[in-house]
């Protein structure tokens, strides 16, 4: 019985994420689903992305926690839409909950909508929120066996983003390992190496983003 239920709640979560994306085409608005593990930097990648984008794309940015505002406040500092989404425990974000923000935002006044996920490495990669594209962060200091042990989260990713590069001398980070990993459950997938702190490697992520929301946008 419980497999039943179960099944029966993807099925309606399929259902609403498909009314989401049906929405979101109509304003012609780009959804990025952003992943990754608590700590691993997505709030600090999405400012830089921002920074790098927003000349070009006008964007909104939905931030998703167990509880409080504290990533919220960081990108309304920037003078980004953004609305908080609070779960109160729940460890992933459903279509629903979008389905039910969108209204927050002046739809026909973005390009993007950047949602940062809860973190977590297993239940957010279960769930489409009707997005257009994800993106999974995985940082160095978090150790290069995740791809192999969360294959999920990195089989269903439109692009891995290693986070922290700057940080590589002072942990044994195999890049080969992870590099081979991601390639063995997803061959074609993107993969770039960045730090926030230095700015290296994020010209070249912003860049391929742009390519993605024009190509959604079109």
């Amino acid at each position: 019985m419980e497999i039943k239920v179960l099944h029966q709640v993807m099925e309606w979560n399929d259902d609403v994420s498909a009314q989401v994306r049906d929405t979101l085409r109509e304003h012609k608005v780009c959804l990025i689903n952003v992943m990754g593990s608590p700590g691993a930097g997505k709030t600090s990648l999405l400012t830089a992305l921002i920074a790098r984008l927003r000349e070009q794309f006008a964007i909104g940015v939905i931030e998703g926690d167990i509880t409080g505002q504290i990533d919220a406040e960081k990108i309304a500092a920037l003078n980004i839409p953004a609305v908080q989404l609070n779960t109160d425990g729940a460890c992933h974000i459903e279509a629903m909950s979008i389905q039910h923000i969108l209204p927050q935002f002046d739809l026909d006044g973005l390009d993007v909508l950047f949602v940062e996920n809860i973190g977590n490495l297993v239940c957010p990669a279960e769930f489409d929120i009707g997005e257009n594209f994800r993106l999974t962060v995985l940082s160095i200091p978090e150790g290069d066996d995740k791809v192999a042990k969360y294959p999920l989260m990195f089989t269903d990713t439109d692009c891995l983003v290693l986070t922290k590069c700057d940080m590589l001398p002072y942990f044994d980070f195999d890049l080969e390992r992870v590099t081979a990993d991601y390639r063995g459950v997803n061959p074609q997938g993107p993969l770039f190496r960045l730090s926030v702190r230095t700015g290296d490697g994020l010209d070249e992520l912003a860049a391929h983003l742009a390519g993605r929301i024009r190509a959604a946008l079109a």
